[in-house]
């Protein structure tokens, strides 16, 4: 595409415009990523956040296999905590 001087400020203009609707995309991603980073998540929600049933997350809780927090009686579970537990605890599969 050839420019001429003349028409160089508009095009600088529409470069500009796109810019700023490019940053503004990747600062509201962010924004997003940075709120859902630490959820607390209760034993349904974590369950289906890990595809368990809640009886195998249970049984996992209960033989301390997977970080968790409990107070009063109730389980809590941050998914910071569990994407870096998924993450740690990945087995090389073995090819027949």
């Amino acid at each position: 595409m050839q420019l001429t001087f003349d028409q160089l400020p508009e095009a600088v203009s529409q470069l500009f415009i796109k810019l700023e609707n490019i940053e503004r995309i990747l600062l509201q991603k962010n924004t997003k990523e940075q709120k859902h980073q630490d959820d607390v998540l209760n034993i349904d929600q974590a369950a289906t956040f890990l595809h368990l049933a809640r009886t195998t997350l249970y049984a996992m809780v209960s033989r301390r296999e997977i970080p968790f927090m409990k107070k009063s009686k109730r389980l809590y579970f941050s998914t910071k905590e569990l994407t870096t537990w998924l993450h740690n605890t990945k087995r090389e599969a073995i090819l027949l």
